[in-house]
């Protein structure tokens, strides 16, 4: 007897600045995030990845990923992703793309991803406020008049 239907397992899940793919099909993690360090807030993140992969399911998904504010109850952006898996076998990747997500308090934001309402994983991004190190530049500030800085070309 052959099941008609398995939930998936969660192989992983992270949370990265983006995901490339090789000519050969594997996949790319880059600027894998543990953390989010800024100036000040608020602030825009222009773009954040969720890597998703499902293995040893069968049948079709339905795939949430959800960022919660410090507060645990505000959502501050969601993705959903259908998905199939035909065989027991087989895997599902799944990239889910937050753009201009914006961050306006500092403190402990959650990651979760759910599969047919089923909460699979959450786990922690703490966004925290750093001071820049001691003789660094604002962004945004022209330098100061210095002899050995490079000059523009007029």
């Amino acid at each position: 007897m052959q099941a008609s239907r398995i939930l998936p397992d969660l192989q992983c899940s992270v949370l990265c600045e983006d995901v490339r793919q090789e000519v050969t099909g594997n996949f790319i993690a880059l600027g894998i995030i543990g953390a989010i360090r800024v100036p000040k807030l608020p602030i825009v993140a222009g773009k954040l990845c969720v890597f998703t992969r499902w293995v040893a399911g069968v049948g079709e998904f339905h795939e949430n990923v959800r960022l919660i504010a410090p507060d645990q109850e505000t959502v501050i952006c969601k993705c959903e992703t259908k998905f199939a898996l035909r065989d027991p076998a087989h895997c599902s990747t799944n990239v889910s793309v937050f753009a201009g997500t914006k961050f306006e308090t500092p403190g402990v934001y959650t990651v979760e991803v759910v599969v047919e309402e089923v909460m699979k994983l959450r786990y922690p991004i703490p966004v925290v406020i750093v001071e820049p190190p001691p003789g660094a530049r604002p962004q945004g500030q022209a330098p100061a008049d210095d002899p050995e800085a490079p000059k523009e070309n007029i």
